[in-house]
């Protein structure tokens, strides 16, 4: 059942990756597919038992990273390909064909020779206890001056409104 999983959400995840490059006619389809994109990653870290990387790569990516992509598009008023895109090039696109068939064939004979066992994960990583244990011992410090700068940039945001209003 894992490994059906782990396949469908591979295949999803390349397929629309496939489809963000090469969805030159609508930016808008573009990011849906990015949508689609991350939501297969999400499923792929659950897989690997990290429900809260898996939790946080839907919220952030695909909830505000891709509604700020689609608001921009929106706004911009994108239409998409013009006289001088990969659309009007089939050269272009042959050439990025034989080069990304030829990467992923080099990639996949490298692996085949290397035959070295994977390394063990440990099973608490990417959990959230493990998550938190890290965020507030190691690395302490960067998470007390992201929040000051966090705070900064939120008073900033409130004295320029302020101002604006005035």
């Amino acid at each position: 059942m894992r490994t059906a999983l782990f396949w469908i959400f591979s295949v999803m995840a390349v397929g629309s990756a496939l489809g963000v490059v090469g969805s030159l006619r609508s930016p808008i389809n573009s990011a849906l597919s990015l949508v689609l994109s991350m939501l297969a990653l999400a499923g792929l870290y659950v897989l690997l038992e990290a429900q809260f990387v898996g939790l946080i790569q839907v919220m952030v990516y695909a909830g505000a990273i891709v509604v700020l992509f689609l608001f921009v598009i929106m706004l911009l008023n994108l239409r998409g390909s013009g006289a001088g895109s990969a659309e009007s090039r089939p050269i272009g696109k042959a050439a990025g064909a034989v080069v990304a068939v030829g990467a992923v064939l080099w990639l996949v004979r490298r692996l085949a020779a290397s035959r070295a066992p994977w390394p063990e994960v440990d099973p608490t990583y990417g959990t959230t206890r493990a998550i938190g244990e890290a965020l507030y011992t190691d690395y302490v410090l960067s998470v007390q001056v992201a929040g000051v700068l966090l705070l900064a940039g939120i008073i900033a945001a409130v004295v320029l409104a302020k101002k604006k209003i005035d």
